[in-house]
């Protein structure tokens, strides 16, 4: 048996089962209480998801092609026989199921908009709400004449939240279409995997018409009566969605927070009706507007802790017995140890004996740690001061965040590279340190253009960078440094590190695009950076330690230069290793790598 379908506009509804074709999010809140498992309704009357997977499994991700072709494709790779074999048992828990929530809308606005199509069993009706508010309507992008006839979406994604994949890791299995623009999520409940599964094939089809999507929140600023669009480009973790929405220059407007395309001249095309925040450590004084959005009745809320007074916690760590307790059938379902679950509500374990140093539990115990990756899906209505979504200006400033922790945590607060071929460079790493968002793992990570949905050879996306920025004249590009100067936040509590704190990434953003710093160049790695001694930069430093500003401050006045110079030997060596790996032009690595 192989693998075969139609593609979406050829057969809108391929199952025999009843569809609730675009329920309003009244509806789809009813349906989500009745049969989403863990879903609790808060003290602002949002509803919150507690879900099995904490995150995305991208080793769980497979695309349909034959194991000779993987040299094509950056994701892991499934045959058509068993690809259909996953099809076939997830066709017949949706017909055994007999209902589908389908909700019909656009990723973007305007010509540029792609119609996609998902379909949600029961289970999963919290995940078509969630979507339903990212999505554009078809009112939104479509004319009376094509309103007047039926859907034609040109992606389909299928979701089946509580239908195992057999024989899989996990028992889950997303698996891509790309031939048909069809993706299945099986046995996964985790929103990601629908938000990023429409957004893989999205990555392909517009890569096919000559743009290139990018993992970016974008901001409208306004300077000295300019308007101009900014686009930040991060990991999860890495302060992506809070250096969106801070403010700079006269006028600050939030575009998107995930993710964008860019196309010749610097235009750029928008994905999403809302916003997709992490909320852990989220406060009004520090992140007013996602704050604000994330407590709106019309958000829905991911894996946030609530007190028996159905409040917020957004700073929840580790778990007391009581609230095990309060919250163990939810954990059950989710983590499912029940002995070491008894174990920490009767006291006969405490929680310093099974969670080490890092704050990361040992194996069985991961339920007394509260995730870091809660996350709220917020309208776009939500968003205080947004851009008008249909009036985007072209692109001034592309940026890139490195949220460095570590004793090796050395990145500059901020750089600006000297060419074209140095921005590829380093927006092909994409590197950061591993966050919440990662689980268990630590260390340093690459991803190239922060893009784990590209699904394609990777290195296509620094060849079409070169080829869009060559056609965008004057446009500036920097990373940012969101984590730590010389450890962790262990460290900072110690006095034995810096944390690069919300206000000195804006202050070196509004010093950046006013085109106040006087920059030198860093003679290890040949971009630019702050010079902290120059007259000219004083206000600057009186807003950012010198130390962040130029890390080798830092190891001087430590004493651990010798570990300055051992990070810039190592670094060079493992930047050069990645670039190579991935076939990258000999032009772009020498900008990147020096020595």
């Amino acid at each position: 048996m192989n693998y075969s379908v139609e593609k979406p506009h050829e057969c809108l509804h391929p199952y025999d089962v009843e569809y609730i074709i675009n329920p309003n999010q009244d509806k789809i809140r009813k349906l989500a209480l009745e049969h989403s498992p863990n879903v609790i309704v808060s003290k602002y009357d949002n509803l919150n998801k507690i879900t099995r997977n904490k995150a995305r499994k991208a080793n769980w991700t497979y695309i349909i092609d034959e194991v000779e072709n993987k040299d094509k494709y950056s994701s892991n790779l499934i045959d058509s026989i068993k690809a259909a074999e996953l099809y076939e048992i997830q066709k017949s828990y949706i017909e055994g199921k007999g209902t589908l929530v389908e909700i019909q809308g656009y990723i973007g606005l305007g010509k540029k908009a792609v119609a996609i199509q998902f379909l949600f069993t029961l289970d999963a009706a919290n995940l078509a709400g969630m979507q339903q508010v990212l999505l554009f309507p078809r009112e939104d992008v479509e004319d009376e004449k094509q309103l007047s006839e039926p859907f034609k979406p040109a992606l389909r994604l299928v979701f089946t939240a509580e239908c195992p994949a057999p024989g899989m890791d996990g028992e889950q299995a997303m698996i891509v279409d790309l031939e048909n623009y069809t993706t299945y999520v099986i046995g996964a409940d985790y929103f990601g995997e629908s938000k990023k599964g429409a957004l893989r094939m999205l990555n392909d089809i517009l890569y096919s018409s000559g743009g290139l999507v990018l993992h970016a929140g974008a901001k409208l600023v306004k300077v000295d009566g300019e308007m101009f669009s900014m686009t930040i480009m991060g990991l999860s973790g890495t302060g992506k969605t809070t250096t969106t929405f801070s403010k700079q220059g006269e006028l600050t407007q939030p575009i998107q927070d995930d993710m964008v395309t860019l196309w010749p001249g610097g235009e750029i095309s928008i994905t999403e009706n809302g916003c997709f925040a992490k909320t852990f450590g989220l406060s009004l004084e520090n992140e007013p507007v996602i704050y604000k959005g994330t407590v709106n009745s019309d958000a829905w809320v991911e894996n946030v802790y609530q007190d028996t007074s159905r409040e917020f916690d957004f700073f929840k760590e580790v778990l007391s017995p009581q609230e095990v307790d309060d919250y163990k059938d939810v954990l059950l379902f989710t983590f499912g140890n029940e002995d070491n679950i008894n174990s920490y509500i009767n006291g006969d374990v405490k929680a310093e004996n099974v969670i080490d140093r890092d704050g990361v539990p040992k194996d069985g115990w991961d339920f007394l740690v509260w995730t870091q990756n809660g996350r709220s899906i917020i309208p776009m209505h939500a968003v205080e001061d947004a851009a008008d979504l249909h009036r985007i200006p072209t692109v001034k400033y592309m940026g890139i965040l490195n949220r460095d922790e570590g004793r090796d945590a050395a990145v500059p607060g901020i750089v600006k590279f000297v060419s074209p071929e140095q921005a590829a460079g380093y927006f092909m790493l994409g590197e950061t340190s591993k966050t919440s968002a990662a689980g268990k793992e630590r260390g340093k990570t690459r991803s190239p253009f922060t893009q784990p949905f590209f699904p394609r050879r990777m290195e296509l996306q620094a060849d079409r960078f070169k080829e869009l920025v060559a056609t965008m004249p004057g446009v500036s590009t920097w990373l940012m440094n969101t984590g730590f100067i010389g450890g962790d936040a262990k460290d900072v509590s110690e006095g034995n590190a810096l944390k690069v704190k919300i206000r000195h990434s804006s202050a070196m953003l509004e010093a950046l695009i006013g085109n106040k710093i006087k920059w030198k160049l860093d003679p290890d790695f040949g971009y630019y950076i702050v010079d902290v001694d120059a007259p000219e930069n004083s206000e600057l430093v009186r807003l950012v330690p010198r130390e962040i500003l130029n890390p080798i401050c830092y190891y001087e006045k430590s004493k651990r230069m010798g570990e300055y110079r051992q990070w810039v030997i190592d670094l060079n060596h493992a930047r050069r290793e990645f670039l190579e790996s991935y076939r990258i032009s000999k032009n772009i690595i020498d900008s990147v790598v020096k020595g």
